[in-house]
């Protein structure tokens, strides 16, 4: 028998490693999408929306809702990361304009209604800032309540950030949301606790050429596909299948990205190992905490701390993931993704 299907609602500011995460679930089975909203974050909301559609008609996948959600944080200014993400947020690639079309909802409604329809069913998978799920628990308080679980790729806590010294970007973008969405999710049976996959464990995971090279011969693309650091930047791929040829695009423009800072010639895939742990927690080691956002620091504004013994005299709040084995993911991300690109050939 086939095994049950998640029913998920992905929240994300699509962003190449968004995009990847999107591929994963859509080559994943096990995963019922049923919405996808969109926030403003690694490019602005309605680029994001567009990068949804877009992928989404290139992978033929069924009809999924996708709705526009919050276009700057609760209060503080928009901040994006072309820079990061390349100016439509998804580095060289060049998607076909998309013919779907968005939907009139609102994504705070498309949280709201499917919560209250299938209640403990349904997973939120939240890959970009936290502003959409902020302002639907204002506006429905009983959301953490009729949600199954989140899913949250943000944070960092024993590691430095990736937006100021002690910051990662997806909470930096909108700390005012973060924080919201931590206290609104405390109190939750023990199994019901938020996993949060922050940079601790998240920059582990190293996308390198060879990934590359392997998930299109899984796909049967040709030729051969070789991302090498001495290439010329912004070369493009030629690979005869088009789902490895526009996902090439966008990490090589990752990957010059890392090395420019010194990381190296590799992406690291934050949001596509939170979509492997929304469908499959075992993925990770979970180790509980609470966990609260500093909002008032003059140097640490938006900074992610975890109370792991208990000083605070408060419950845990939230599971965090502290180990993985990145080969494994690998190994999952290769075999599903390059099947997916393979049906499409």
């Amino acid at each position: 028998m086939a095994a049950p299907r998640i029913p998920l609602i992905v929240d994300v500011d699509t962003g190449i490693d968004d995009s990847l995460a999107l591929l994963y679930l859509l080559a994943s089975p096990e995963a019922e999408l049923i919405g996808i909203t969109c926030t403003a974050g690694n490019v602005n909301a309605r680029q994001v929306a567009i990068n949804n559609l877009a992928w989404l008609e290139l992978c033929n996948a069924p009809e999924v809702e996708v709705a526009l959600g919050a276009e700057v944080p609760i209060i503080t200014a928009l901040m994006t990361t072309e820079e990061t993400h390349g100016p439509q947020g998804i580095g060289y690639a060049e998607l076909p304009a998309p013919t779907r079309r968005l939907s009139a909802r609102h994504a705070i409604e498309v949280w709201i209604d499917n919560a209250r329809r299938r209640p403990s069913e349904i997973t939120g998978l939240i890959t970009g800032p936290l502003t959409n799920l902020a302002l639907a628990v204002k506006l429905e308080p009983e959301l953490p309540r009729l949600l199954k679980r989140i899913v949250v790729m943000g944070g960092a806590f024993n590691h430095p950030g990736n937006t100021t010294p002690t910051t990662e970007w997806n909470i930096a973008v909108d700390p005012d949301a973060a924080k919201i969405v931590f206290d609104a999710f405390s109190e939750l049976p023990d199994d019901r606790r938020p996993v949060i996959c922050a940079l601790d464990v998240t920059e582990r995971i190293e996308l390198h050429p060879h990934h590359v090279a392997e998930l299109a011969r899984v796909a049967g693309s040709t030729p051969d596909e070789v991302l090498h650091p001495d290439d010329e930047p912004g070369t493009r791929s030629t690979a005869s299948n088009r789902v490895i040829r526009h996902l090439s695009d966008a990490v090589r423009f990752y990957m010059e990205f890392h090395r420019r800072y010194d990381q190296g010639y590799l992406a690291h895939l934050h949001d596509p190992f939170a979509a492997a742990v929304a469908l499959d927690p075992g993925l990770a080691t979970l180790r509980p905490a609470t966990v609260d956002v500093e909002l008032a620091g003059t140097l640490t504004r938006g900074q992610t701390v975890a109370d792991w013994r208990g000083m605070w005299g408060r419950r845990p709040n939230a599971d965090i993931v502290v180990d993985t084995d990145p080969d494994e993911f690998f190994r999952r991300t290769i075999e599903r993704v390059g099947a997916l690109a393979r049906s499409l050939n």
